[in-house]
């Protein structure tokens, strides 16, 4: 069985400060950690974290998202009615950031020149100019999501494999929508699953 210390929910945090500056949508930094042994395969249902809130639409968006990904990674749906072999326990976050004043693009412009056209026979030009932005700078909203995944036997209740996926967004962005940062963050989990124990990489 994984130690808690490796593989609990206490997987150590991935930075996001260079996804959280960006003014469209940032990377996938994902951390996963198992056995090490070749993972076994068979039917499978997603869950929430016991103890949390009651499902929300929002979670069967994630819910959806992962289950689309661990049937494409082997793993197979119970027959109607009957149990599963494995349980993969979903949880996920979305909060939002304030990341700082974002100055308006319109701009007024102030200057004016006097060349050679501007006297009769003249050749002497000067010009100049000075442009400011208008109204006051607007605050930058970064929206950062993170899901994470256990699977778990439904035998002995043994994590077999856990991993975390982190991204953020500016909240204009279309990956700022919880049912596209889910499909996101899902793939990046589950790309070449079940990926290095306790390596962490960034998935684009």
């Amino acid at each position: 069985m994984i130690k808690a210390a490796a593989l609990g929910l206490a997987i150590v945090g991935v930075s996001l400060g260079g996804c959280a500056t960006t003014s469209t949508s940032g990377p996938v930094e994902v951390t996963r950690f198992h056995l090490g042994a070749p993972l076994e395969r068979g039917t499978i249902t997603v869950e929430p974290l016991p103890g949390g809130a009651a499902p929300s639409i929002e979670y069967q968006t994630y819910a959806a998202a992962v289950n689309t990904e661990l049937l494409a990674s082997g793993y197979t749906a119970p027959a109607i009615g009957g149990p599963a072999q494995y349980l993969a326990v979903v949880s996920f976050t979305r909060t939002s950031q304030d990341a700082g004043p974002r100055r308006s693009p319109v701009s007024i412009g102030l200057g004016g020149g006097v060349g050679g056209g501007g006297y009769r026979g003249g050749g002497v030009g000067v010009g100049g100019g000075i442009s400011f932005p208008i109204g006051k700078p607007k605050a930058r909203v970064i929206i950062a999501s993170e899901l994470a995944v256990q699977i778990r036997r439904r035998s002995d209740g043994t994590v077999i494999w856990e991993g975390r996926a982190q991204t953020a967004a500016d909240i204009r962005a279309p990956e700022a929508v919880a049912a596209n940062s889910a499909a996101k963050m899902a793939r990046a989990l589950f790309r070449g699953f079940p990926g290095d124990s306790g390596r962490t990489i960034t998935v684009k």
